[in-house]
C-alpha cells in the first residue's frame, strides 16, 4: 500500500509546538516497527512542510546505515514500511574501501559526528557526493535541492538512525532552505524518535533473547533423548499451521477467533515451552528401552547369576564323580538342567525386552525361575552411594548367604525426595503420585504386561507436564504473556476430564491449549525420528486420531478444521517422510455439518 501525504502544519509556531507534542506521545505509545518508522518521517515532513525523505536505521555491527522507508509526496515515492515496496538500494557505509569515515555521503557523515547537516542546495555542496541525487534528478526531471540531515541519538549518545528531509517549501510552494526554526523542531522530534526508537529496540533485543533461550531448551530438551528428537520445534510450527486456519475460518466454530500481534507472541512462546518440564524426567526414564533398565540395563547382573548357578552345576557334578557317583547319569543331569538354565534365561532376557502382552502363564514361569537359589559370598552393602545404601537393610545376614535368582528387594524401593502432591495443591492437579518414587524390583520390572515402563515410570513422564506448569507458574511473566502456562499446560489434557494433569473438560480449556493438545499427538504419532517405533502413513495417523475425536480425547471442531483446512498435509509436506505419506479420505472423518 502506498502512504498518503501528509499535509503542512502550517507556519504557525504554536500549531508546530503542539504537533510536535502529539508526535512524541504517539511516538511513545506506537509498538509496530514499520508505522513508528512512518510516523517519525511523516511527522518531520508535516513539521517542515518538505517534499519527503528517508530514514535510515544504524547497524553498528555492519557499520552501515540501512534503508527503512523512503517517501517524496512530490514524484509518488513510496518505499518500505508498510508500503509492500521493498528498498533495493544498497547501505550506506559509514567507512570506504580504505578502512576511513565516510565523510562524502551526507548521511553517514551526520552518523559519524551526530551532528545535524543543513544544505541549502545540494548542488552547491562540493563536499559531498551528490553525483547519484543528480542522476536521479537527470532521469526523473525531479530538482533535489534543500536537505536537512539529523542523526537519531539515543540517551546514551549513540546515533540509532539518521532522518533525512529533502526540499523544504514555504507558503508559495517554493522549494527554500530549510528555516532555523523548524530545523530545532525537527531536532527535538529527532530526540524523542531515537528514544522511541531505542526502546522499541531493546525491546525487540529482549524478545530475540528470549526466543533465542527458548530454542535453546527446546533444542536442549530434543537433544537429550533420541526419543523426542525434533518434537519441541514442530509441535510449534503445527500449532501455528492449526491456529492460522482457525483465524481465517470465515463461518463455523471459529468464525469469531481471532489472535492479535500479542497474542500470536504468546503462542509462540507457549508453543516453545510446552515440554520445558521434561528438563526434570530421568533420561534413563525416558530412554527405558528394556524393563530393567535404570541407569544401565541390569540384564547383566542377572545373566552372571545365572552364570554363577551354572557353574554350581558343573561343580556338582565334579563332586558327585569324586564321590563315586555314575558319570553317566551325572553329566545326562548335568547337560539337562545347563539346558534349562540357558532357556531359563533366554526366556528372561525375551521378557527384558517388552512387548504388547506378558500372558499370566509367563508371569507365572518368570516367578518360578525367581526362586531358583544362588550362594552369595561377598558383602553386597559396601561400594554404595550414600542414598543407595540407606535404602539397604541394616540387619545383614551372616555370609555366605542363599538368594532368589530373581529378586524384589526393600532396596529396590526408591522413596519420593519429597511429599508428593496433596490433593489440595495450588495448581489444582489431580495427578496421583504412586507410593513410592520408584520400583526397582528385578521380577517387579520383567513381570510389566505391556512395554517396558512401570506404573512410576509412567507417572515420571507424565509428570513432565506438571513440572513444566510448575515453572511456568514461577516465571513473572508480563500481561501480554500471562497465559503461556494455560496454553503450554493444556496439552495432554482430553475433552471428556480424563486427561491430566488436571482432569480438564473441553469447556475449561481456552482455544490455543486445545489446538496445542492435538498439534501434540498429531507429531508424535507422525514422527519418523522415533528408535522405538517404524514412521506411520499419514493416513493411519488421521484414523488414529479419529478414534480419539470419537472417544473425545481431542476437540472435534478442530480435528475436522485440522483437515478440513489441510493442514495435515500441509505439515505432512513440511516435516513427513515421502514414503510417509500417501492418500487420505478425509470425507470419512468429517460430520455433514462441516461439509
Amino acid at each position: 500500500m502506498a502512504i498518503q501525504g501528509s499535509p503542512s502544519v502550517g507556519d504557525n509556531r504554536e500549531t508546530r509546538l503542539k504537533r510536535l507534542i502529539e508526535l512524541g506521545i504517539a511516538l511513545s505509545a506506537q509498538r509496530n516497527h514499520h508505522l513508528l518508522m512512518e510516523m517519525i518521517l511523516q511527522g518531520a515532513k508535516e513539521l517542515t512542510n518538505s517534499d519527503g525523505g528517508t530514514l535510515y536505521l544504524h547497524d553498528p555491527e555492519k557499520g552501515e546505515l540501512r534503508f527503512e522507508i523512503i517517501l517524496n509526496d512530490t514524484l509518488g515515492i513510496a518505499m518500505g514500511g508498510t508500503t509492500g515496496v521493498p528498498i533495493t538500494f544498497p547501505p550506506v557505509r559509514l567507512k570506504d574501501e580504505a578502512g576511513q569515515p565516510n565523510h562524502k555521503n551526507v548521511s553517514s557523515k551526520a552518523a559519524l559526528t551526530a551532528s545535524t547537516i543543513d544544505i541549502a542546495d545540494a548542488y552547491d555542496a562540493d563536499n559531498f557526493d551528490f553525483s547519484g541525487t543528480k542522476a536521479f534528478d537527470a532521469k526523473t526531471g525531479y530538482r533535489s535541492q534543500s536537505f536537512l540531515t539529523v542523526p537519531l541519538k539515543n540517551h546514551d549518545g549513540d546515533v540509532v538512525g539518521v532522518l533525512q528531509l529533502i526540499n523544504a517549501r514555504d507558503a508559495a510552494n517554493t522549494v527554500i532552505a530549510f528555516p532555523a526554526e523548524t530545523t530545532s523542531l525537527v531536532e527535538a522530534l529527532a530526540s524523542q524518535a531515537a528514544v522511541a526508537l531505542d526502546n522499541q529496540m531493546l525491546l525487540d533485543a529482549q524478545k530475540n533473547l528470549f526466543k533465542a533461550f527458548i530454542d535453546v531448551l527446546s533444542g536442549a530438551i530434543d537433544a537429550k533423548s533420541p526419543y523426542t528428537g525434533g518434537h519441541c520445534r514442530r509441535v510449534p510450527d503445527l500449532t501455528n499451521m492449526l491456529a492460522r486456519a482457525a483465524v481465517a475460518a470465515n463461518d463455523g466454530p471459529f468464525a469469531a477467533f481471532k489472535l492479535t500481534d500479542d497474542e500470536w507472541y504468546e503462542l509462540e512462546v507457549a508453543g516453545g515451552l510446552h515440554d520445558c518440564g521434561k528438563v526434570t524426567t530421568p533420561e534413563y526414564v525416558v530412554d527405558k528401552a528394556t524393563k530393567l533398565e535404570t541407569i544401565y540395563n541390569r540384564i547383566h547382573e542377572i545373566r552372571t547369576r545365572f552364570e554363577v548357578v551354572k557353574r554350581d552345576v558343573e561343580i556338582a557334578y565334579w563332586k558327585g564323580l569324586a564321590e563315586g557317583g555314575e558319570a553317566t547319569a551325572l553329566a545326562a543331569a548335568r547337560d539337562a538342567r545347563l539346558a534349562e538354565l540357558d532357556a531359563d534365561y533366554a526366556f528372561v532376557a525375551e521378557c527384558n525386552v517388552g512387548g504388547e502382552f506378558m500372558a499370566p502363564e509367563k508371569v507365572d514361569r518368570l516367578r518360578s525361575i525367581a526362586a531358583v537359589t544362588w550362594q552369595r559370598t561377598l558383602d553386597d552393602s559396601i561400594g554404595l552411594s550414600w542414598e543407595e545404601g540407606q535404602r539397604k537393610p541394616k540387619d545383614k545376614p551372616a555370609l555366605p548367604v542363599v538368594e532368589p535368582l530373581l529378586a524384589d528387594k526393600p532396596e529396590h524401593i526408591v522413596p519420593h525426595d519429597h511429599p508428593p502432591l496433596a490433593p489440595d495443591n495450588p495448581w489444582g492437579f489431580t495427578v496421583k503420585p504412586p507410593a513410592q518414587k520408584f520400583n526397582l524390583g528385578e521380577v517387579y520390572n520383567l513381570a510389566i504386561g505391556r512395554g517396558t515402563l512401570t506404573n512410576e515410570d509412567r507417572y515420571h513422564i507424565s509428570n513432565h507436564i506438571v513440572q513444566t506448569i510448575i515453572m511456568l507458574d514461577a516465571l513473572p511473566f508480563p500481561k501480554n504473556l500471562k497465559r503461556v502456562s494455560e496454553w503450554a499446560g493444556g496439552h495432554h489434557e482430553k475433552m471428556d476430564g480424563t486427561g491430566y494433569p488436571k482432569s480438564l473438560k473441553r469447556d475449561d480449556m481456552s482455544v490455543p491449549a486445545r489446538i496445542m493438545a492435538i498439534a501434540d499427538i498429531f507429531e508424535a504419532l507422525t514422527a519418523r525420528d522415533r528408535p522405538y517405533k517404524s514412521p506411520k502413513k499419514l493416513s493411519e495417523c488421521v484414523k488414529i486420531m479419529s478414534f480419539m475425536k470419537k472417544d473425545q480425547h481431542v476437540d472435534a471442531d478442530l480435528f475436522e478444521l485440522f483437515l478440513t483446512s489441510g493442514v495435515y498435509k500441509e505439515y505432512a509436506e513440511k516435516f513427513l517422510l515421502p514414503e510417509q505419506i500417501d492418500e487420505v479420505d478425509i470425507g470419512q472423518y468429517i460430520s455433514k455439518a462441516a461439509e
